[in-house]
């Protein structure tokens, strides 16, 4: 797979993904990535800009560009031991910017799983490897080819299933922070679906008081996984 940018090529090396072959603009400059690409011996072609750009489809790649070990796809099993857990699962995001912002949001918070539909959702490409700026390389990506099953399966362990929707009634003082937790993220556009919907433990929304009402769907995930996590909570 490609992957492009500084952050993310830094990350996957850090990470220890194997990288097959690192394409460099010859003018690249940044001497700690050229270090970090020395200390691990990688192979690299100095190249240039147009030739990135075709690699990349004319994306953001800051002068490096990788091909690194496609990324593998978890086992909901994972999260089935005695830790407490909290992942996000989303309901058929499409937008790739959407998706690579949740992946870097829910990594940053120390969320420990993002669940996905193998159907109607955004893919990890290179794009979303790059909007993740490298946080993928931590966050293991569990999909599923049913979501409401996979519902079922977290709550048969315990996980309480918290659903982001416009009509939310419940108040996140109410959840047990203490407990696993799965929050679920609806499509840009339909939000959460009908049945994942019912299948939810509470249903919560985000104050709104201006005259939209509502949020880009990865803002909206950034505030709820922190209000999930309880990182806002006062001592």
């Amino acid at each position: 797979m490609i992957i492009y940018g500084k952050n993310t090529v830094k990350e996957a090396i850090l990470a220890g993904r194997l990288v097959h072959i690192i394409y460099i603009d010859s003018k690249f400059t940044d001497r700690a990535i050229l270090n970090l690409i020395d200390e691990n011996k990688l192979k690299v072609i100095e190249t240039n800009k147009h030739e990135l750009n075709t690699l990349t489809d004319n994306g953001l790649h800051q002068g490096i560009v990788a091909d690194v070990k496609d990324y593998e796809s978890y086992s909901l099993d994972i999260l089935f031991d005695e830790k407490n857990k909290n992942v996000v699962i989303l309901d058929k995001i499409v937008d790739p910017h959407n998706f690579g912002a949740v992946i870097r949001t829910a990594e940053a918070a120390g969320i420990d799983a993002l669940i996905v539909g193998s159907r109607g959702q955004a893919k990890i490409t290179p794009l979303v490897a790059k909007i993740s700026s490298g946080a993928l390389e931590y966050l293991p990506i569990i999909e599923v080819k049913n979501l409401n099953n996979a519902v079922k399966e977290l709550q048969r362990h315990n996980f309480q299933v918290i659903g982001a929707t416009l009509d939310g009634k419940e108040n996140f003082n109410l959840i047990n922070k203490e407990a696993s937790k799965a929050l679920i993220i609806g499509n840009e556009g339909v939000g959460i679906s009908y049945l994942l919907k019912q299948n939810c433990d509470y249903l919560v929304k985000i104050p709104m008081k201006g005259q939209t009402n509502s949020l880009n769907a990865s803002v909206a995930a950034g505030i709820l996984i922190y209000e999930m996590i309880g990182l806002f909570k006062k001592e």
